[in-house]
């Protein structure tokens, strides 16, 4: 069984601290090479088959260095694959996509609707690095399926986001009939509350990694900026604003290994911990533009980057208004 700190120590070896966003088709290829995009496939499938823990340090590591490589998508979209029986070309799938292949599930709703003819028209939003696909794994009217981009009717269109470090498109359906289907309809909602708790923990992990690494690098800003001949690090309010920081990510960091470690965590109980973690992550982002002073509001700082991160990590798989809401509703019922 591979240790927790070997995961560890062989992500920040091959993705060091100090080179944030490493090009992403090169740090593709070599996740694929480490093997982790197996890290959750059974072992009966040819994976490693080891556990949320494993799969969730992986994702704070590379939120770290503001990866912009789709593991979280692209491992969504393989346990799709691997939780469907029925599906006659799993076997095949599964290794491409063990392989290197790209084959994501996306990460916001769609908006699509089935004739009678079966024949789907729509939009499937939220799919991260849509141009490395060969297929997205989509919830459709009649289940999930596998739809191949280069199919008939097929179509991607390109959506500007605020964060550089992702990019996100939407797939257009136009008449497209569905031949992979991976489940019915009885069957989507069990595996929808399934892969959206999984969903939320490698977010919350994102977060709390990217809001660890911002933390760091307004401390050492800190200890280098000098005002009335002083390193601003020395001046007490300033030490309680980097405390407050800290406070916030080891409280959601704490929530995010307790749901991680909870096989019956529900999906509301998970999403909180993502919540949590992308709250704290935004508080952390916007301190650490305060905190850098002029130079935190360039281009030419990585600030900016650490912010759109946290407000796009905000959005997805449901915003804190949209779980506390329905938070709100379970109680009351």
């Amino acid at each position: 069984m591979i240790e927790l700190n070997e995961l560890t120590a062989a992500a920040q070896k091959a993705f060091p601290a100090e080179t944030l966003s490493p090009a992403r088709d090169e740090s593709w290829l070599l996740a694929a090479e480490m093997g982790w995009l197996m890290v959750r496939l059974p072992e009966d499938d040819g994976g490693l088959g080891l556990t949320r823990e494993a799969s969730t340090t992986l994702h704070l590591e590379m939120g770290r260095v503001l990866s912009p490589m789709p593991l979280i998508p692209a491992q969504l979209g393989l346990q799709a694959i691997a939780a469907s029986e029925h599906f006659s070309e799993r076997a095949v799938w599964l290794e491409r996509l063990a392989s290197g292949d790209y084959a994501p599930l996306p990460m916001l709703s769609s908006r699509v609707t089935q004739s009678s003819d079966s024949a789907v028209s729509g939009t499937i939003s939220g799919v991260f690095e849509g141009d490395m696909a060969v297929a997205v794994v989509a919830q459709l009217p009649g289940g999930y399926a596998l739809v191949p981009l280069d199919a008939p009717g097929v179509s991607l269109v390109e959506r500007p986001v605020w964060d550089p470090g992702r990019r996100l498109f939407d797939v257009e359906l136009d008449g497209f009939v569905p031949s992979m289907m991976l489940t019915d309809a009885a069957g989507a909602a069990i595996l929808h509350d399934r892969l959206s708790g999984e969903a939320q923990l490698a977010l919350a992990a994102d977060c709390i990694g990217a809001a660890g690494a911002a933390l760091d690098m307004t401390i050492e800003y800190m200890k280098v900026r000098r005002q009335f001949d002083r390193p601003i690090a020395l001046f007490q309010a300033l030490k309680h604003r980097a405390a407050d920081m800290k406070t916030r990510i080891v409280v959601a960091e704490a929530l995010l290994w307790k749901r991680v470690r909870d096989e019956n965590a529900s999906v509301t109980e998970l999403a909180a911990a993502k919540v949590l973690a992308a709250e704290a992550f935004r508080f952390v982002t916007e301190e650490m533009v305060q905190l850098h002073g002029g130079i935190g509001l360039t281009d030419e700082h990585p600030c900016h980057r650490f912010l759109k991160r946290a407000l796009l990590n905000q959005q997805l798989c449901g915003n804190a208004d949209l779980w506390n809401e329905r938070v709100g509703r379970e109680a009351l019922a």
